[in-house]
């Protein structure tokens, strides 16, 4: 390729990952935390002026993990230092481990089904492809070049391979009750029928089956604690509360403005370069955290349509007819933020956040990991601790008027459990010394 075109190819890679949503300027010897950049802008949107391309915003964890299982099964053939995931592949130490990577999670993203329509995969190649002609640019013709990309090839058609009919875009919607009290109800303003439904469905990833991660399940509507769940959520999650704080707000904003699954990517990619870490642990850090968070998430989806209980924008406006004496309706009681299209309990983004402050403790051997957040509408969070990110979620769920407290303190449980299992009893990605 002449020089010149070359250069435009970096230019556009560089534009790419100018994002709003990216927490730090992306480092350019880091090519698993740019190619996580380029994924997370097509999977999950940046901002509300860039929507998901594959449409609910949840259902993109188990495309990230797919990205980051090929990534690393590429590099960790160059450099073996792990089991592998799906399997080694035959690669020299001499390959390029750059363009591995570009090649792997272009592959995946092209030819993985990660969006769910034509007109999706066409934006998704108008952003991808130009990145991985810039990828292959900075890399000098020659062996090394021709090997990475034919070892992140063959990594990411194996993930490819693994994870066809497994369930994604399968259109499975929620089942909608009768509107009796505590059955959920399509919430306005859209009142749509959650389109990443069939995410309960998909195969995971790491266990064989996840039917042992459930919730208890929500309050009774009669009962003493939903009453006093109701009263909290009705007084501190609607629009215009007086009682919430200015920093309860904007704890409930940074979680709420922009969708939480890009939030969390940008999280993680301020969190990796914490840890010095070689290409290969790069992405063995990446694929551990997206692996585990999207079994998290498939049992997530599957709890929330056991129980299918409704929403404080469907409850409270309802309440003087739900067989409680002791909550009072409020005819157009709106949240602080837009009600997501899908059941109260559990919380995603409470379990989300367990599963990955979990793994990423482990990853980092604490939790006193200290970081600033920024989320894709330039709002910042500071936190001193991985917990306290969690602990922050299950309060900003309630401040935003969007979930019941039990449904979030019982998913950051469901989190931690599916992390702590996979920890425990089915380790994936472990050093080779260890085995």
């Amino acid at each position: 390729m002449k020089p010149h075109l070359a250069r435009l190819g970096v230019l556009i890679v560089l534009a790419l990952l100018a994002l709003p949503a990216l927490a730090r300027a992306a480092d350019p010897v880091d090519p698993v935390t740019q190619w996580d950049a380029i994924a997370s802008r097509v999977l999950t949107g940046s901002s509300s002026a860039t929507p998901p391309l594959g449409g609910q915003a949840a259902a993109a964890v188990p495309h990230l993990a797919m990205v980051h299982a090929a990534i690393f099964d590429a590099v960790n053939s160059i450099d073996p230092r792990y089991e592998p995931y799906l399997g080694r592949v035959r690669a020299k130490r001499s390959f390029s481990q750059d363009v591995a990577v570009a090649a792997a999670a272009h592959r995946v993203l092209v030819d993985g089904g990660v969006v769910g329509t034509p007109a999706q995969h066409d934006a998704l190649v108008a952003i991808v492809d130009p990145a991985y002609e810039a990828a292959k640019a900075a890399v000098a013709d020659g062996a090394a070049k021709a090997g990475g990309i034919a070892t992140g090839e063959a990594a990411a058609w194996a993930v490819i391979a693994a994870r066809t009919d497994d369930g994604r875009f399968v259109a499975d919607p929620f089942p909608v009750g009768p509107p009796d009290p505590g059955v959920w109800q399509p919430t306005p303003p859209a009142f749509i029928n959650d389109p990443g439904a069939w995410l309960r469905n998909v195969t995971p990833f790491v266990f064989h089956g996840l039917e042992r991660f459930r919730t208890r399940g929500p309050n009774p509507v009669t009962s003493h604690r939903y009453t006093r769940e109701f009263n909290e959520v009705k007084s501190l999650g609607e629009f215009g509360s007086t009682r919430r704080t200015a920093d309860q707000t904007d704890a409930a904003m940074f979680w709420g403005e922009v969708n939480a699954v890009a939030t969390w990517a940008n999280l993680i990619r301020t969190l990796a370069p914490l840890r010095p870490m070689s290409t290969v642990e790069t992405a063995r850090f990446y694929a551990l955290v997206y692996l585990t968070s999207a079994d998290e998430a498939i049992a997530t989806w599957k709890d929330k349509a056991r129980w299918l209980f409704w929403r404080p924008v469907t409850a409270i406006p309802a309440a003087d007819h739900d067989g409680n004496p002791a909550t009072a309706g409020q005819d157009g009681w709106t949240p602080l933020i837009t009600t997501p299209p899908y059941p109260d309990h559990p919380s995603g983004l409470a379990a989300l956040a367990a599963a990955h402050t979990s793994t990423l403790r482990e990853l980092f051997g604490t939790d006193d990991v200290a970081f600033t957040g920024v989320n894709g509408a330039g709002r910042m969070r500071h936190y001193t601790s991985l917990s306290q990110v969690v602990d922050e979620i299950v309060d900003a769920r309630v401040w935003s008027g969007v979930h019941f407290r039990t449904a979030d303190v019982q998913a950051a449980r469901l989190g931690r459990a599916v992390a702590r299992a996979r920890r425990q009893h089915h380790p994936i990605l472990e050093p080779l010394r260890q085995r």
